[in-house]
């Protein structure tokens, strides 16, 4: 005979059952991303380990969209061991706030030895598009606030993923870049951009970010430009752990009015709610 109560505990069970087949994993965790490319007139599979990380409150609201940035790692970061990119930037500063109110997407260069297309430009920025592409399908991504920022070589990635593709990043922030694009400079005037560098950066010369502010600045382009005049090389710590950095971000979306009210402040961030008018 069944019973109410054997009833209720089926219920529950199929409750719990539901509960987790559609809630998301919070917190920051490593996954891989497969992605099939032609290269060098060879089908093959591009493997890409990444960290995503979810807010802490993510699945308590299933009709909640989040704003997105995607980080790029320095030359360190490069390799098969995704616990390295936790040591820099924004992996580091979500691995101490579980409440940090975006969902974060930091892929790992593979090793050029182990995968050679990720020499090849375009291929590159092919794999990483879809990366980004599949976490916007895969999560509830507000598609009008994804920002891009790197640092050191990441920097350089920061650049050369919005020239390619600037109708999706509603701002970036690269950091000491190491490598310059002027010449294509003007695909992303319609970006806002704020860009970091040290004076005393002996690892990537200054040149490579003013040349970029300078051609943008003769586009007409929204740069701003912050140089510490006493770092070197070194300017994430201070740049990532500054709020005004995600209020800035905030600040920018790909739709001209925006009401943020899917976010909450975290620990020293400051998040501005009430209308955003955007670029």
């Amino acid at each position: 005979m069944v019973t109410k109560s054997t009833i209720l505990s089926l219920f529950m069970a199929l409750f719990c059952l539901i509960f987790y087949a559609y809630s998301a994993e919070i917190g920051q965790h490593p996954y891989v991303f497969e992605h099939r490319i032609n290269f060098k007139g060879q089908e093959i599979t591009a493997r890409v380990k990444y960290l995503l990380f979810l807010p802490k409150s993510y699945n308590e609201n299933t009709q909640q969209k989040w704003p997105l940035i995607m980080f790029f790692h320095g030359v360190e970061g490069v390799g098969d061991n995704i616990e390295i990119i936790k040591g820099k930037g924004i992996p580091m500063i979500v691995e101490r706030d579980p409440n940090f109110p975006f969902i974060t997407l930091s892929p790992q260069t593979p090793s050029p030895a182990n995968a050679q297309w990720v020499w090849d430009e375009p291929t590159f920025i092919e794999v990483m598009t879809a990366l980004l592409d599949q976490v916007i399908a895969d999560y509830r991504v507000n598609a009008n606030r994804i920002y891009l920022t790197g640092l050191s070589l990441g920097g350089g990635t920061t650049w050369n993923m919005a020239i390619y593709h600037p109708e999706k990043y509603a701002a970036i922030a690269p950091l000491c870049g190491g490598v310059s694009f002027p010449s294509k400079a003007c695909a992303i005037k319609d970006v806002p951009v704020w860009a970091f560098h040290g004076a005393k950066d002996t690892a990537v010369s200054i040149w490579t970010t003013e040349v970029m502010v300078k051609a943008l600045e003769d586009c007409g382009g929204n740069v701003r430009f912050t140089v510490y005049p006493d770092l070197g090389h070194d300017v994430w710590t201070v740049t990532y752990d500054n709020p005004e950095l995600y209020d800035w971000f905030l600040s920018h979306s790909l739709k001209k009015e925006e009401i943020i009210t899917n976010v909450k402040a975290s620990g020293n961030l400051l998040i501005k709610w009430g209308y955003i008018k955007a670029r």
